[in-house]
């Protein structure tokens, strides 16, 4: 079956409604091969700071969660970046601001 021919009939299925739009939209994304990421799956939406694996602000931790790199790791290459130009220090501290502790 073509692709022409399967996206046919998924419009079928829908006219007759038995897809709804949401269904009808991700088959049709699947059938493509552009099947959008839904926004929950974004790692950035699920970065937390931490509570537990804090000794700052808690991002290292939250890195550390988020990407499975153990945070000492994290907490290495924002010391490194402080000594080595200091650009880490400006993203710790926009991290810190804007990213939420765990638990709200």
């Amino acid at each position: 079956m073509t692709v022409a021919e399967e996206i046919a009939k998924l419009h079928e299925l829908h006219a007759r409604g038995a897809l709804s739009a949401e269904e009808f939209a991700r088959a049709k994304a699947r059938i493509l091969g552009t099947e959008p990421i839904p926004p929950s799956s974004f790692p950035v939406n699920r970065l937390r700071r931490t509570t537990d694996d804090s000794w700052i602000g808690g991002v290292c931790g939250g890195l550390g969660k988020l990407t499975g790199v153990e945070s000492w790791i994290w907490r290495m290459v924002f010391v490194f970046g402080l000594l080595f130009g200091g650009f880490t220090l400006f993203a710790y501290i926009v991290l810190w601001i804007f990213v939420p502790r765990e638990g709200t």
